[in-house]
């Protein structure tokens, strides 16, 4: 308990002695943090709003002018019953006929000196949130497209395409942002620790000199490390939440963007969470940075 008690007290001591320091380190550290943090955030929230287009996708599949109410039925379970088919709507032939009168208004008397409808049956189907890929959507269709009774299958090849590049340049630049920030949040981490450790090293030389292990000597400054990491990004979500509220607050305002608000959201609990820890592990591998440079330094 005593040795608990020196360990906790010693951090203390080294973030108080250090005041100006620490307050300095945690801001920065806040900052850069607050940086990873709107990168994350925007990537969750365009991820999620791909998402949402992704779920707009339709497939159309065309019917054959001469296919049966039956062969129609048999066609509408083998899709049901397929497990790329989240959903499906049958659209006869009267209906696409309104649809594009109701739709098309203006150009719906071209079809009037027509007689007979041209327009074809068809189903409307969303695919499976797991099988909505540009690769997956084309193998479907090509294998639909074999059934009998399918005349085509139309859908929006170079949006689906489109969507899918758009998702992965989010995650790169969110992974390459990310990855470089942090770095620097390590980096101001181990700058902090080691003044820490050179204000100190009278007193690390003696600890030292009377037997004390280097996993004592260290601790405490892996538990000052992970206390900055710690008050940084809790310091940094702070920022992020009330510059995420006043954001909402003026897209709200705005009356050209009037809905817009609703449609992004701040971290759930579980992200603040893991947020809060990657900001104490960067402040743990800071210190171990900062401890093995300054054995460096003493050898």
């Amino acid at each position: 308990m005593k040795w608990l008690w020196y360990i906790f007290r010693e951090a203390w001591v080294n973030l108080w002695t250090n005041r100006t320091t620490t307050v300095v380190a945690t801001l920065t550290t806040a900052f850069t943090l607050a940086c990873v943090g709107i990168f994350l955030l925007s990537y969750v929230n365009l991820r999620n709003a791909a998402d949402w287009l992704q779920e707009d996708i339709k497939v159309i599949v065309y019917l054959d002018d001469g296919v049966s109410s039956a062969e129609t039925q048999e066609l509408e379970e083998k899709l049901k019953e397929d497990r790329m088919v989240a959903a499906i709507r049958h659209i006869s032939k009267e209906e696409a006929l309104g649809e594009f009168r109701s739709q098309f208004p203006s150009d719906s008397h071209l079809l009037e000196g027509l007689g007979e409808n041209p327009l074809p049956a068809s189903f409307v189907v969303t695919p499976a949130p797991s099988y909505r890929s540009p690769d997956a959507v084309s193998r479907w269709a090509e294998r639909v497209l074999t059934m009998a009774g399918v005349a085509k299958v139309d859908y929006n090849q170079q949006w689906i395409d489109a969507l899918a590049e758009l998702i992965r340049y989010i995650e790169l630049t969110a992974i390459g942002v990310g990855v470089i920030l942090c770095a620097a949040a390590l980096t101001i981490i181990a700058n902090t620790i080691r003044l820490a450790l050179f204000a100190r090293r009278d007193e690390v030389e003696i600890l030292r000199l009377i037997g004390a292990t280097n996993a004592f000597i260290r601790i405490p400054y892996f538990l000052e490390g992970a206390l900055l990491g710690a008050c940084g990004s809790a310091l940094a979500l702070g920022m992020l939440k009330l510059g995420f509220e006043l954001f909402r607050h003026q897209i709200a305002s705005a009356g050209r963007f009037r809905g817009i608000e609703n449609m992004v959201s701040f971290f759930p609990l579980s992200i603040c969470l893991i947020f809060i820890a990657v900001g104490m592990g960067l402040g743990v591998a800071g210190s171990m940075v900062s401890l093995r440079r300054f054995g460096e330094g003493r050898g």
